[in-house]
């Protein structure tokens, strides 16, 4: 274990060793870009400053509209650009403050990341002014993007997409939902190899402010390999020959909502009335006919945070963490310097990361989870702090941060795995290595979903894991549900169904139990547990979960009569839709993008499958991919660094690109590529050079 006192030493020496550069490869002769035939560009810097111009190229040439639209809304003058249609977003970050915090950030940067911010839009207002061609007429007049559209950006994708977000306050409360990702760190004690292993694998909607971007970027002191967001110019899960680490959305709780009494234009507080901060807004909002128009938006800020939905005689207030932390992107870039666990860790202990779990693995051969975040320090009290808490004492006001110390965490556990499926931090590894009695309630629930169950028996029930294996893991659409019912369905149909029902018992006795293309009877079952699930929820199993029995709970079917007649509904719905009760999995469940319509695999988390997949349905009852998967790397720390990784939708947007569907055919195989990281790899597969002066 590392003390505390040599993670304070390890504190300083990496802000010594960042400040000169950090160390590392030396700096390439020029900067250019590699572009592999992927579309994955390889950026060479001569120093940060190049990179990052480069970066910023690379990020227009490959998502030059997707950038722009998302830096137009960030501005909050979306609806100015573009219509009604996007007034709603523009309220929600005046309200929360994005564009005037966006300035503030900009300022509080240190002189070198500043430069750094500054040349990544300067290459990207570059490529825009070169190829004014390859830009859409509706988004260019955005142009010039400035670092501050960049900070702007980060705080709607993170803070305002991610630790708080509209529908919360529609829903009036903290409810937290399964976002996405798997994440599995394998120390060598549990590698073939012995080696550590990462797996990298978040699960985002494929659109919008969620596109993932690829690439590897070379400069004096980094060379790491990874992917972000679309508009942000540094990895968010990277790794480098030394370590690397992914992210995955944690049960954090870093928003909370105050209700306010209104009283004499003020509200109550600790007994007297205190009067809100106000400040009025013009937004403009470009009509169907072209002409623009004003709109007032009013803001009024309690002492808790701002006021987001008003009442007659009440209003609620968010308060959340973050909004003064403004280093987070800076804290991506230092981890993608980092050469080892200690000099890693010092970035996390800056504390810049308002949320995620972190899961790390290094060629020391130390793994470690980290349930990051930016927790509040919660009065003790009868306190909801999941719902809707009183605003009108100081009682439940929270001013101060868990540090660090507080975190959950797990460094190099005894079973020599790690994972992370969007459950809380207690069950990330077995046996236990935390006890969620040591920390205070709110710090996470206490729950573990199908998904989660499945990923970490995957792990569990092999001790010796190739780097063949996990690839072939990942790829899992194995359905954990399943395993916890189907037995109680069929035995009820059989029992107590009709014709149709025991026709259809057959079809999920023959089933595989996976969403694979070809499977037959996934399409019955999911029908089946929409069905039942959609009348009864959790009160439709036998046995509730138990955190005394966290992998095999909950269990069985507590009224097979019910049970047996949701399966007759079922089938007759998909033996009139498909004409077929055991229609295959791919025929029904598809990967379009473009002119591509393949055969999907995979699916709902809620189903417990590891190989994630979302789908909407279609007006002919096929249903298309729309999120799930999106960038995939799969990683051992042996010498050289082995990787392999898939970005499903493709490394670029823009209109007529050959990479906006090109790995949409490996994600229907079930297959990753190989990563190209050395030079002589790239220049094997070189698509295209690009040499900047």
């Amino acid at each position: 274990m590392i003390s505390t006192q040599q993670r304070s030493l390890a504190v300083v020496l990496t802000g010594i060793a960042l400040l000169l550069g950090g160390c590392g490869p030396a700096g390439p002769e020029r900067t250019e870009i590699l572009w592999d035939s992927w579309g994955v560009p390889h950026i060479y810097g001569r120093n940060a400053e190049e990179l990052f111009h480069a970066v910023g190229w690379a990020q227009a040439q490959s998502h030059g509209d997707l950038i722009l639209r998302l830096y137009g809304q960030a501005r909050a003058r979306g609806a100015e650009y573009w219509g009604e249609d996007y007034l709603d977003s523009d309220r929600w970050l005046i309200t929360v403050g994005v564009p005037e915090r966006a300035r503030r950030w900009y300022a509080s940067q240190n002189r070198g990341f500043r430069r750094n911010l500054d040349a990544f839009a300067a290459g990207f207002n570059a490529y825009a002014a070169e190829h004014p061609d390859e830009i859409n007429d509706e988004v260019e007049v955005v142009l010039p993007v400035d670092a501050t559209d960049v900070l702007a950006h980060f705080q709607h994708t993170i803070l305002f997409s991610f630790v708080a977000q509209p529908w919360m306050i529609e829903a009036l409360e903290r409810t937290w939902q399964p976002a996405g990702s798997n994440a599995w760190a394998i120390a060598p004690s549990r590698s073939a190899s012995g080696n550590a292993m990462l797996l990298a694998n978040p699960h985002l909607p494929w659109s919008d402010l969620y596109v993932w971007y690829e690439a590897q970027l070379i400069a004096p002191g980094v060379d790491a390999y990874g992917a972000t967001l679309v508009g942000l110019p540094v990895p968010a899960v990277a790794f480098n020959d030394h370590l690397g680490w992914t992210h995955t959305v944690n049960t954090h709780d870093g928003a909370d909502f105050y209700e306010l009494t209104l009283s004499a234009g003020g509200y109550r507080w600790d007994g007297g009335v205190q009067p809100f901060e106000t400040e009025e807004h013009t937004l403009r909002v470009k009509q169907a006919n072209g002409e623009p128009r004003e709109e007032t938006v009013q803001v009024r800020r309690s002492i808790h945070g701002p006021v987001v939905i008003e009442r007659q005689d009440a209003a609620l207030a968010l308060r959340m963490v973050g909004l003064d932390r403004p280093g987070m992107v800076q804290a991506w870039w230092d981890m993608c310097r980092a050469t080892n666990l200690r000099e890693f860790e010092a970035v996390l202990e800056r504390m810049d990361l308002p949320m995620f779990t972190v899961i790390y693995a290094d060629r020391d051969g130390h793994i470690m989870h980290l349930f990051a975040g930016l927790t509040p320090v919660r009065p003790e009290g009868e306190w909801n702090w999941s719902g809707i808490v009183p605003g009108d004492t100081s009682a439940t006001l929270w001013t101060q941060m868990h540090p660090y110390e507080d975190l959950p965490r797990v460094l190099d556990p005894e079973s020599g795995w790690l994972q992370n499926a969007n459950d809380p931090p207690w069950t990330t590894t077995f046996p236990r290595a935390l006890k969620p009695d040591d920390y205070p309630e709110y710090m996470a629930p206490r729950f573990m979903h199908f998904r989660a169950q499945r990923s970490a028996r995957m792990l569990w029930q092999d001790e010796s894991v190739t780097f063949d294996e996990l690839v072939l893991y990942k790829h899992s659409t194995h359905v954990e549900l399943a395993d916890h019912i189907l037995d109680d369905v069929i035995g009820a149909a059989r029992a107590q169904g009709g014709a149709l029902a025991r026709q259809a018992a057959g079809v999920l006795e023959r089933w595989d139990r996976k969403t694979d293309a070809d499977s037959r009877g996934a399409v019955l079952f999911i029908a089946f547990v929409e069905e039942l699930m959609g009348r009864f929820g959790a009160r439709a199993f036998a046995v509730a979960w138990n955190p005394e029995s966290p992998l095999d709970t909950p269990d069985g079917l507590a009224d097979h009569a019910a049970a047996a007649a949701a399966l007759e509904r079922a089938a007759a719905h998909v033996d009139s839709a498909y004409g077929a009760l055991d229609v295959p999995y791919g025929d029904v469940y598809r990967l379009r993008r473009d002119e591509l319509d393949l055969p999907g695999n995979g699916g709902r988390d809620n189903f417990g499958i590891f190989r994630a997949a979302w789908y909407q349905p279609t007006e002919d009852e096929v249903y298309r991919a729309f999120g799930g998967d999106s960038y995939v790397a799969a990683i051992e720390f042996s010498d050289p660094v082995k990787a392999m990784a898939v970005l499903g939708y493709g490394n670029a947007s823009q209109p007529g690109s050959p990479h906006r569907t090109d790995q949409l055919e490996l994600v229907a195989r079930k297959e990753l590529r190989s990563v190209w990281r050395a030079r002589e790899e790239i220049e094997a597969h070189l698509e295209s050079r690009e040499v900047f002066q």
